[in-house]
């Protein structure tokens, strides 16, 4: 899907969900600059792309990136829930910090939900930290109707529960 993006206050704005081996690139640079993750998370990050380019549809993982005059600024990462009829993890999301609160990040997960609902997605869960930085996280994925689903204690380490959030998707009615 390629969409305009008119809430970035752009005209050279965009959503695509092809990935280019660039986009290995601009994802680590967008995880790293945002200092919440750490260098094993933030290759991991960095081999969602590498799994895509390589196996593209069959790797389960599907992107969609926000480009304000051809830079990669934002992006999400979802895919199905193994074992599940219709329920999707949405594995990242993250906006480049000097981007950060220009409704990008909203702009991405409501592209994000639709390409679900469209794969015939019903629940979308999201997880994240616990730890006090992620309170503003938490409360982003609160404003956009996700409610908290379940909290494992020091599942990430000492003092850093893991957060699952929730959604039940509104399904188009045949």
């Amino acid at each position: 899907m390629l969409n305009s993006c008119k809430s970035m206050n752009n005209t050279s704005s965009k959503l695509r969900s092809q990935v280019t081996p660039s986009d290995r690139d601009a994802v680590r640079r967008i995880v790293e600059t945002t200092g919440f993750f750490r260098a094993d998370e933030v290759d991991v990050a960095v081999e969602l792309v590498e799994e895509t380019l390589a196996k593209g549809e069959a790797s389960g993982y599907h992107f969609v990136f926000a480009e304000v005059d051809g830079i990669v600024v934002g992006y999400a990462c979802y895919g199905p829930i193994a074992c599940t009829l219709g329920s999707y993890d949405l594995y990242w999301i993250a906006v480049d910090p000097s981007r950060q609160g220009q409704g990008i990040g909203q702009i991405l997960l409501l592209e994000a939900e639709g390409q679900i609902v469209a794969r015939g997605g019903r629940h979308i869960y999201i997880e994240t930290s616990g730890r006090p930085q992620y309170t503003p996280t938490r409360a982003f994925y609160e404003r956009c109707g996700y409610e908290v689903a379940a909290v494992l204690t020091e599942f990430y380490d000492r003092d850093d529960d893991k957060v699952v959030w929730r959604k039940v998707c509104a399904v188009k009615s045949e």
